[in-house]
């Protein structure tokens, strides 16, 4: 794994307990810190406390959506940026419309292949880094340019 997403924290949600220990179980030889939440709800709370720098998101669940959780987290100037995989049995070209109109990142069918997963998740954790690393470098620009005027 390369050394830009050592590190990196990953939340799983998914109400059914197995698929959120298969995918751990899936991520668990990465350098990647992992975290699990049952619900919607619970899921926005770790956000808040846990911070990922991404999410594999379930689409059915009973409380709240995976498509409401992700509306709502792409809403937000605070967790906008978290990319968000949806993990999901649904094979529907509507359903993949709507996670895309929900605001998904990426999109994984169940079962989910281990090595695909890895992939996307590294992937988009590099974009991650990219842009987090872009970001900086635009601020220190704007910085120099006020300085210099």
């Amino acid at each position: 794994m390369s050394n830009e997403t050592s590190g990196a924290k990953v939340l799983i949600v998914d109400d059914n307990a197995a698929n959120a220990e298969l995918l751990e179980a899936y991520l668990n030889d990465s350098p990647w810190q992992l975290d699990v939440a049952h619900s919607g709800a619970e899921a926005l709370e770790k956000i808040a406390s846990f911070a990922p720098d991404i999410i594999l998101l379930d689409i059915m669940m009973p409380d709240m959506s995976g498509y409401e959780v992700c509306r709502e987290l792409k809403a937000a100037d605070e967790t906008r940026d978290i990319p968000i995989i949806m993990v999901t049995a649904l094979t529907e070209l509507e359903d993949v419309e709507k996670a895309v109109e929900a605001g998904t990142d990426d999109f994984l069918s169940k079962p989910v292949n281990r090595v695909e997963l890895v992939t996307r998740v590294k992937s988009l954790l590099r974009l991650r880094c990219l842009k987090s690393e872009l970001q900086r470098t635009l601020a220190y620009l704007e910085d120099l340019e006020k300085q210099s005027s």
